[in-house]
């Protein structure tokens, strides 16, 4: 329905952890205030909310003023969770019983880029399909996997809504608008930053693996598909091949002009990539990373991570655990 004949502005309350991303936390609030301008009248109001009522600093270190704090009570119709780039860090049991607290007063809950990632922690998503910026999915779904986690640019599921951040929160909004005030009200509040392409819920968050590439085969294509999307238990050569409908002799020569490399050495950066990914970002043991990544064993994995990086695992591993200490002291 229509929210044209709201009788009060809808109110979005904005949580900022600091480091969040400055991209996605503008996105998400500026056609809030465009709305407001374009309709000359107060459509939506907004309030900044950070962990201990002072300003929060984005990930450039700039700092914004907030109005409110955790465990404040505040008269918001939406919260929007913003997190940086190490949301599987944020454990305050405060903010997260907040969450809740607010999810069971009837406050839609949503988070942008690393927000879902909080959402999750706070154990709001059961029955509810979610989104999530592609860097951290693989870690949400190795720590939580039985959530409804989707690569869409951003998802709405009743009173739940997350988007994988950057441009895509102006999607998101879009979709807001459109639902309250009308397509032709939300294409005005997109012409004013000249965002005249908005893409569906559903589109990709990545560009095609062709762009990634730079390969035009759909052959070769489907087969990196397969790989990618078969990291715990790899698929053989063969069985790809057979896939495809090529000949293994014919895998081995396309991958090696078309990429550069074997088709095996490309299947384990692969999952090696996928694999340092986990160590940096979840709190995984080592072994389980390794198994996850299609490894018999820890040796095994270690091997192979530190031929291709240059350093153990392990070693990687204890550089993200400074880094966090540091962050926090």
């Amino acid at each position: 329905m229509s929210g044209s004949s709201q009788s009060r502005p809808r109110t979005f309350a904005f949580l900022l952890v600091d480091g969040f991303a400055l991209m996605s936390f503008a996105s998400a609030i500026e056609p809030l205030r465009a709305a407001n301008t374009i309709a000359e009248r107060e459509l939506y109001r907004t309030i900044c909310v950070s962990l201990d009522g002072q300003p929060a600093t984005s990930s450039v270190g700039a700092q914004m003023p907030c109005q409110a704090r955790v465990g404040d009570i505040i008269d918001a119709d939406t919260l929007l969770i913003c997190v940086g780039g190490r949301p599987w860090d944020f454990r305050d049991k405060k903010t997260l019983g907040w969450i809740r607290q607010l999810s069971r007063r009837g406050v839609s809950i949503g988070g942008v880029s690393g927000g879902p990632y909080v959402l999750a922690r706070a154990g709001i998503m059961e029955g509810r399909h979610m989104t999530v910026h592609w860097e951290h999915a693989p870690a949400l779904s190795e720590e939580y996997p039985d959530l409804l986690l989707t690569r869409s640019r951003y998802i709405i599921d009743r009173d739940r809504l997350t988007c994988a951040g950057g441009i895509a929160a102006l999607d998101m909004m879009h979709a807001i608008i459109a639902e309250e005030h009308g397509k032709v009200f939300a294409t005005q509040v997109s012409d004013w930053y000249l965002h005249r392409e908005v893409a569906l819920a559903s589109s990709p968050q990545r560009a095609s693996l062709t762009q990634r590439y730079g390969i035009h085969r759909q052959d070769i294509i489907y087969a990196l598909e397969l790989m990618e999307s078969n990291i715990a238990t790899p698929l053989d050569r063969a069985a790809i091949a057979s896939r495809i409908g090529l000949s293994t002799r014919q895998i081995d020569r396309l991958f090696a002009s078309l990429l550069g490399s074997s088709f095996a050495d490309h299947y384990r950066t692969i999952r090696l990539e996928r694999a340092r990914n986990l160590l940096l970002q979840s709190t995984l043991p080592i072994t389980e990373v390794a198994l996850a990544c299609g490894f018999a064993n820890a040796s095994h994995f270690s091997r192979a991570y530190s031929a291709m990086f240059g350093t153990p695992p392990r070693r990687d591993r204890a550089a993200a655990g400074r880094a966090i200490q540091s962050a926090q002291a």
